[in-house]
């Protein structure tokens, strides 16, 4: 929805948009995305944990930008899962579905940049570890501390 899940603008406006007002931006199937920094400022400056829903090349972006940064990588249960959820949807070709698969390959063999693993095998323990991951980061010493004497701990 606009606004909430998504920006849109057009690809002239996102090519002026690149160098200097997006934490990261990739070209993924054809399709162009990107993160406004602004958004995200905005949302760590109101006490808010944002939630980023990027490819592995995004997440390494954002954590040069913002080093405090916490990746958690989503994994399937298994490619066997993954093919039959994409499949499932019925809406890929053979080679877009072929694409898709060899793309998760090479993201699941760059998840070693990241600081966390969650298997989502179900909506519900997925978001039970994701949470539990919130938690614990928000408890580290160094951000709770931070947090309590004003200075930027994270």
């Amino acid at each position: 929805m606009e606004g909430e899940d998504y920006f849109f603008t057009d690809k002239t406006a996102f090519n002026a948009m690149k160098t200097e007002e997006l934490v990261e931006w990739a070209e993924v199937h054809g399709y162009y995305y990107g993160t406004p920094r602004r958004f995200v400022e905005e949302q760590l400056e109101s006490g808010y944990d944002p939630v980023l829903n990027i490819d592995v090349q995004g997440g390494i972006n954002v954590k040069k930008v913002f080093p405090n940064a916490v990746l958690v990588f989503i994994l399937p249960p298994s490619i066997g899962d993954l093919e039959a959820r994409i499949r499932g949807r019925g809406k890929d070709s053979e080679s877009e579905i072929q694409k898709r698969l060899e793309n998760a390959r090479k993201e699941i063999q760059a998840s070693s940049a990241y600081d966390y693993l969650v298997v989502n095998d179900t909506v519900e323990r997925a978001v039970d570890r994701l949470t539990g991951i919130v938690q614990a980061e928000r408890c580290k010493r160094e951000r709770f501390l931070g947090n309590l004497t004003g200075e930027s701990g994270g």
